[in-house]
């Protein structure tokens, strides 16, 4: 996600990295799958149903599933608020407004309960276990209830955000399931990869933008389904609108769709998404998924990432809204293909995501940045905050690796994984040289395409060209000094 604060300064070829034609991170088939069925009833309503089949593959004996209700966090009486105090006025367009997600049966289970930190988990107790290499299927039915709200799920002016819109199997660890607590820094959610199928069932009147590819429709009765595909992927996301306009590029083979309600600057927009995947392909490894659809929607950040799909908040200029877009298609490789536990870890894939935006503007001068103004705008902005949280606090904690829930403000974590993220990876790349870094980066992507990446395996690919190893550790331990 690309957060934009008033208060912050801020400023080919398609060949795909060795071996990789598509991100199967060492796996193959079976594989998680989801079936997703969503009614959009035209006024803040969604009733759906999603069908799991879990295969088996965490070594150990399951006895229960659990899911993450992102929609949950939208109630009024929510313990983890969707957006913080600085978010609200720019999030809440029509005054307070509240949703939820709301279960309504499983099937094929013993029995089902709703809990966790803030009623965000449903836990569904398995009929018999499922034994390592074994799968289930479960069926859950639900109603989703969608607040006035720039954000990543609920309904704005002009579009209906349909982000985290279904109950979405927590990732398993070697300690469990991983509970996602909704917090409103950052990006609080950890996701393994699986196969969609999804069908939109919506007024005949909205326009559909999604993470997957078209593979059927059909209109009757004024009403039009939709059906996508989207293989090996983290989430599934969508946006509706009955005023988009579109605009078409190609890159590498792949469609891109840039759906925007009104922007003056909507060709360069699609440009600058048609070239930043021409240009991570070539420099990371290749995008994974037939189309990309970048939404320009309401939302109260500058932009937000799903697999095959980004959100560009409306109301940009056109060259803030070209930054966004390049920043959100990195995202497709760090993030969507290459995951990490963004509770945890955050600076690795924001860190990573702002530093090739950087690189790619470096390479692509006629947007009007360069990689010495991004590095440096960072760098101001994040001796800034540090001074003034030290005074402050007596200290700064600068520490990189932390849960969500730590950081005291978007100040705070903005620096922190953006701004310090990305002068860690430009001083990697000082330490090592242009081939090098960049051939660290591919190898990288090529071993975790598909996969939860620990920060463990980011610092092996670098040590495998360099002593690297005290230079993260100064970062991420908070010892350096910028």
């Amino acid at each position: 996600m690309k957060k934009l604060l008033s208060f912050l300064v801020i400023l080919g070829l398609c060949a795909g990295a060795a071996g990789i034609t598509a991100c199967s991170g060492g796996k193959t088939q079976p594989r998680l799958s989801y079936e997703i069925y969503a009614s959009y009833d035209g006024a803040g309503a969604l009733t759906g149903t999603a069908e799991l089949t879990f295969v088996n593959d965490t070594g150990n004996e399951i006895s229960d599933l659990k899911f993450n209700l992102y929609g949950n966090a939208y109630r009024q009486d929510a313990k983890f608020k969707p957006v913080s105090k600085t978010y609200e006025s720019r999030a809440y367009y029509a005054g307070a407004s509240y949703g939820g997600m709301e279960i309504q049966n499983v099937e094929n289970c013993a029995g089902w309960t709703v809990g966790g930190e803030d009623e965000n988990v449903l836990t569904v107790n398995l009929a018999s276990p499922v034994y390592p290499d074994g799968s289930v299927s479960v069926k859950i039915g639900y109603t989703l209830s969608l607040a006035k709200i720039n954000h990543r799920t609920g309904v704005t002016a002009n579009t209906v955000n349909l982000g985290n819109f279904y109950p979405i199997l927590c990732a398993y660890s070697r300690e469990g399931f991983i509970e996602c607590p909704y917090y409103s820094c950052g990006d609080p959610f950890v996701s393994d990869c699986a196969d969609y199928r999804v069908t939109f069932d919506v007024p005949e009147s909205y326009t559909i933008a999604a993470s997957g590819q078209l593979t059927g429709e059909s209109v009757a009765e004024g009403r039009k389904k939709s059906e996508y595909e989207l293989l090996n992927a983290r989430d599934f996301a969508a946006v509706l609108s009955e005023r988009f306009q579109t605009v078409e590029k190609e890159a590498c083979g792949k469609k891109i769709t840039y759906y925007y309600t009104a922007d003056s600057g909507a060709e360069t927009s699609a440009a600058a998404a048609a070239e930043s995947l021409e240009y991570f392909s070539e420099t990371f490894g290749e995008y994974a998924y037939p189309t990309l659809s970048v939404v320009q929607t309401g939302f109260c950040y500058g932009g937000m990432e799903y697999p095959g799909l980004t959100m560009i908040a409306s109301g940009q200029t056109v060259q803030d809204s070209a930054y966004t877009i390049v920043h959100e298609t990195a995202h497709q490789w760090w993030y969507a293909m290459v995951g990490s536990n963004q509770l945890t870890s955050p600076w690795q894939d924001e860190g990573l995501a702002e530093y090739s935006t950087a690189a790619f503007f470096e390479n692509h001068p006629v947007y009007g940045y360069t990689r010495t103004g991004i590095v440096g705008a960072a760098t101001r902005s994040y001796r800034a905050f540090f001074t003034v949280y030290s005074q402050l606090n007596g200290e700064a904690d600068t520490t990189m690796t932390r849960n969500l829930g730590t950081y005291q403000s978007e100040l705070e974590y903005n620096n922190i994984t953006y701004n310090k993220g990305l002068l860690l990876f430009d001083t990697l790349r000082k330490s090592l040289g242009d081939k090098k870094f960049f051939a660290c980066l591919k190898s990288y992507f090529e071993d975790n395409c598909g996969r939860i990446a620990s920060p463990e395996s980011l610092i092996a690919a670098f040590a495998a060209e360099g002593d690297v190893e005290g230079l993260f550790s100064s970062f991420i331990d908070g010892k350096i000094l910028i």
